[in-house]
């Protein structure tokens, strides 16, 4: 195989088929635009895993995705996309750079999902982007944003009920979207605790909730053991809610 990419969590290689690649989750841990940086064992593997079963879980709803399969722990097989240079971010709660750069009060529930473009580019610190901005730098038609948020919102409905169900509330999330071969947009990328805010429902203390990237980010400390819980939950859910050909196409463990 041909490495194509290597970004701070995953690097990419070509495959026997031009139409397929094979992403390789690392255990490299990244935060601040990379400001700060670290190594947490197992996490590629966690990664992997459990967007693999949310990328099923996603197609059995309707939603266009890379995933193929995941043929080992840490590797995925995936569509061939050219991936739009923007991140999709829908909140439902009030975390992150939404309250440093607003003054709302960390914990907020959003009276509706706020949806938002960022640039992908670490140079400029992945600026947060206006639509005016977006079609100035020809980022995307009209009708692809178009799709793009519609797509976002759909999948917080889906996510939000399916983490729901797992006794955690889906505070925010990134999403990235790329064209196939045929032009189809798909959603691409990974869905992880490196992605997506989680909290867990049965505690109340404002860190100990907290099942994701962001106990790297604040040195909260026990972050495998979050990804670990994210990871078991998820499994659970998925057991329940996937059929058995899909389970089949996910590596065991």
């Amino acid at each position: 195989m041909t490495k194509q990419y290597e970004g701070k969590a995953k690097v990419i290689f070509s495959t026997d088929d031009p139409m397929v690649l094979l992403t390789y989750f690392k255990d490299d841990a990244t935060a601040y635009n990379a400001m700060k940086r670290g190594n947490i064992p197992g996490k590629g593997e966690m990664n992997c895993t459990i967007s693999s079963h949310l990328f099923q879980y996603l197609q059995l709803n309707g939603i266009a995705n890379h995933f193929i399969a995941q043929p080992s722990k840490r590797e995925m097989r995936v569509q061939a996309l050219r991936i739009l240079p923007l991140e999709v971010v829908v909140r439902n709660i009030a975390a992150g750079s939404l309250c440093s750069q607003t003054g709302i009060e960390p914990g907020t529930n959003l009276p509706y999902p706020l949806v938002e473009f960022y640039y992908k580019r670490d140079d400029l610190g992945d600026p947060l982007l206006t639509l005016d901005r977006l079609q100035l730098l020809n980022l995307a038609t009209s009708e692809q944003v178009n799709y793009l948020k519609s797509n976002a919102l759909h999948i917080n409905q889906l996510l939000g009920d399916f983490f729901g169900s797992c006794g955690l509330t889906l505070v925010d999330f990134k999403l990235e979207f790329g064209l196939n071969h045929e032009q189809q947009l798909l959603l691409g990328d990974e869905i992880s605790p490196d992605t997506c805010r989680l909290w867990d429902q049965g505690e109340t203390d404002a860190d100990k909730r907290i099942l994701d990237k962001d106990r790297f980010r604040k040195d909260l400390g026990s972050v495998l053991e979050a990804y670990e819980e994210v990871l078991t939950r998820v499994k659970t859910q998925c057991l329940r809610l996937l059929p058995v050909q899909s389970q089949s196409d996910i590596t065991s463990g």
